[in-house]
């Protein structure tokens, strides 16, 4: 491994983000999933969760929309809404869906320096009515135009760099945030600590 590579893993593994995740429930085409992970791995995410209740779980991501992403992720595949939740409620996160409701608040309302989970529904019918009821708020991303819609990976994008924002701005950026035994555990699967 050449010395750029090993620095360029280094970078990375201190940049992730162990607070920070999304949820896609039920998104059915493979290619909007794979470039959701691409956003993903880009603002430092290492965590993903992907819940299927009403599709069938995916066999494979698309490789091309997810330049390899996927590779460098840690995949959580739940069938089964409760244990997705409860899972991340473990891990003391605040879940919020996109969903569009009288309760929802603007994505640039939400605090996303605090641990949080962002919820993207199925491309069709959004959020299923059991997933919100677990959730701790909804959100919004403004818009003016006459379709009111993004598509899921473009959503994904815009709502994980406002939260890159608020956390570069609030530096966590600046130190490693991994903890060392989960950093380790990806350094040694990444070849960090392999022969050259």
């Amino acid at each position: 491994m050449t010395p750029e590579r090993r620095s360029k893993i280094t970078r990375v593994l201190n940049h992730r983000q162990p607070d920070l995740t999304i949820v896609m429930e039920n998104v059915h085409d493979p290619h909007n999933i794979s470039a959701v992970m691409r956003t993903c791995d880009a603002v430092g995410i290492q965590e993903i969760y992907v819940l299927t209740t009403v599709i069938n779980r995916h066999k494979r991501f698309g490789k091309k929309s997810s330049a390899s992403a996927a590779g460098w992720l840690t995949i959580h595949e739940f069938d089964n809404t409760q244990a997705c939740m409860e899972a991340l409620k473990a891990k003391g996160y605040k879940i919020f869906a996109t969903h569009l409701g009288l309760q929802s608040h603007s994505l640039y309302d939400l605090n996303l320096t605090q641990p949080v989970a962002l919820v993207f529904g199925n491309e069709h019918a959004g959020v299923t009515e059991e997933c919100l009821t677990y959730c701790d708020g909804n959100f919004i991303i403004p818009q003016v135009g006459m379709v009111q819609s993004l598509n899921i990976s473009v959503a994904c994008a815009v709502s994980l760099y406002e939260a890159y924002r608020q956390r570069e701005t609030a530096g966590f950026y600046k130190q490693a945030r991994l903890p060392k035994a989960q950093s380790d555990i990806l350094a040694e699967k990444w070849g960090l600590y392999g022969g050259d």
